[in-house]
């Protein structure tokens, strides 16, 4: 259990795989995701990244909105 006794849960990125397309950080209501404009993916693609893993609510709007299901949340 994490701060206020709720489950904290990881949120995972397959790099690789995205794509860049920021519908996950349009979806997040914490704002805490962003494109790492330092990285480029073995696609071509600057991937997605969370910039503060500790604000995360894990209410998953992230991996819902994505369409090639390349963020994942777990215990």
């Amino acid at each position: 259990m994490g701060k206020r006794g709720r489950l904290m849960l990881k949120v995972t990125i397959n790099e690789n795989l995205c794509k860049g397309c920021e519908m996950c950080v349009i979806a997040c209501p914490k704002k805490i995701i962003e494109l790492n404009k330092g990285k480029i993916n073995a696609k071509g693609y600057n991937p997605v990244h969370i910039v503060d893993e500790s604000k995360c609510t894990g209410c998953a709007s992230c991996a819902v909105m994505c369409p090639d299901v390349v963020i994942t949340l777990e215990d």
